[in-house]
């Protein structure tokens, strides 16, 4: 009896662990093989037949349509390059340059995956259609108010997510260093 009441509880103690573990991860976007480039962060062989079990998962539960690894990579942002978190009454900066690709899109997000409502209906922007100086870098405001230039509004919700899609480019599982790819900059200016 002693046997079975022991064998029980570790059977159900490792069910916990296993199944708190792997609700942990799904619901924290954290999954193997991740590239990150300051606070730009991807998952090239979520769109592979390499994906790890954990990145599987959570496409299911989000529904998400990844990228293709011939297609191009979608880099995820949560917080600016020192770690504070988006908030969308803060103006945020996005300036640099990107990483070479036939064409990308950068779109603004609430943290349940559906696009920030806001009065001019802007929900992002493309290569085609971003303003660059002669040089070829740029620089995007991220904020509720508008800016002058390029200017993404963010309604003024709580927390926002950036995900910036390339697409036809080489960046991919072989990319692991800033210099091979280089994402643009994050920095908070102003809250109101």
């Amino acid at each position: 009896m002693r046997l079975l009441f022991g064998s029980c509880f570790a059977l159900i103690l490792a069910a916990a662990i296993g199944l708190g573990a792997t609700w942990l991860t799904i619901t924290r976007g954290v999954a193997f093989g991740s590239l990150t480039i300051g606070a730009w962060k991807a998952w090239p062989k979520s769109g592979s037949v390499d994906i790890d079990p954990y990145a599987r998962a959570t496409i299911a539960r989000t529904g998400e349509l990844p990228l293709g690894t011939g297609d191009g990579v979608a880099f995820y942002a949560r917080t600016d390059d020192a770690g504070n978190n988006f908030d969308g009454r803060c103006t945020f900066t996005i300036s640099g340059v990107t990483p070479a690709a036939r064409y990308w899109t950068l779109t603004l997000y609430d943290p349940n995956g559906r696009l920030v409502a806001n009065t001019i209906d802007r929900h992002g922007f493309t290569s085609a259609e971003i303003l660059r100086d002669i040089e070829g870098r740029f620089t995007i405001s991220v904020a509720p108010r508008a800016r002058p230039g390029n200017w993404l509004p963010t309604g003024g919700i709580e927390r926002y997510i950036l995900v910036w899609r390339f697409y036809d480019t080489p960046i991919g599982v072989a990319t692991r260093t800033a210099k091979e790819a280089p994402m643009p900059a994050i920095v908070r200016k102003a809250c109101s």
